[in-house]
């Protein structure tokens, strides 16, 4: 990240796919994907900004998406929740690899390898300048990692919840269909809502919106993404 390139928030819920740990195997986890990752966190951490993360697990296990194979929704959420866990164990590693102090506090207990959630504990590891990431989701089926995200941005008081994604914002179409499709600059997340744009989970959408707190779509790909999103360099779009 440049020098001149000042970030615009100081306390952030990032959301990352996890697929976006696989780089170009598009399973599992790629070591030197999660490696520049790590690096690209580490530096925006050295910019004065307090990070949140939470990392889904769809480069494992889609939950909702498996269930419709004759699993039971209850189990494939638990799988897919522990999936958030393996990637949250890889980040951890890689982060401290580049001497950057991390804690994981997960909503589901795992204590022989995470912390359990607690609310003053994950603040104050936050306020502590430590990468905190949340997995395992709320702890809870039925519920998406969005949701979990948007739950631990209102409680962790973030400013905003940037989301990568695989596309640069939001359209009024998807654009990997739709050629003319227009994108946002900034939309609403009643307008969301009724037009059925399907970027980010509703129950995620309206606790965000009920306590005020952003969303950024922005598109995860290649080196300083995060960066160049969070310095407003690269296109976007803010949900209010």
């Amino acid at each position: 990240m440049g020098k001149k390139m000042k970030p615009e928030y100081t306390r952030i819920m990032l959301k990352l796919s996890g697929e976006g740990l696989s780089g170009e195997k598009g399973f599992g986890i790629d070591s030197e994907t999660v490696s520049e990752l790590a690096k690209e966190i580490s530096d925006i951490r050295k910019k004065g900004v307090q990070i949140a993360l939470v990392v889904g697990g769809g480069n494992f296990f889609r939950g909702a998406k498996n269930a419709c194979d004759k699993m039971d929704r209850s189990i494939a959420d638990n799988i897919g929740m522990m999936a958030t866990v393996i990637n949250a164990l890889a980040l951890k590693s890689a982060l401290e690899a580049e001497q950057t102090p991390c804690k994981i506090f997960s909503g589901i207990s795992i204590p022989s390898v995470c912390n359990d959630f607690n609310f003053e504990g994950a603040l104050q590891s936050l306020e502590a300048g430590n990468i905190t990431i949340f997995a395992g989701g709320t702890g809870n089926s039925y519920f998406t990692t969005d949701t979990g995200a948007a739950l631990r941005a209102a409680q962790m008081h973030c400013q905003i919840m940037m989301k990568a994604t695989q596309v640069d914002g939001v359209y009024d179409s998807d654009p990997r269909q739709n050629p003319n499709a227009q994108r946002f600059d900034t939309v609403t997340y009643n307008e969301i809502m009724e037009k059925h744009l399907n970027v980010i989970d509703m129950t995620a959408a309206s606790l965000l919106r009920d306590n005020n707190i952003p969303t950024m779509i922005f598109l995860q790909k290649g080196k300083n993404s995060i960066s160049d999103a969070i310095c407003g360099k690269a296109k976007r779009t803010i949900i209010k």
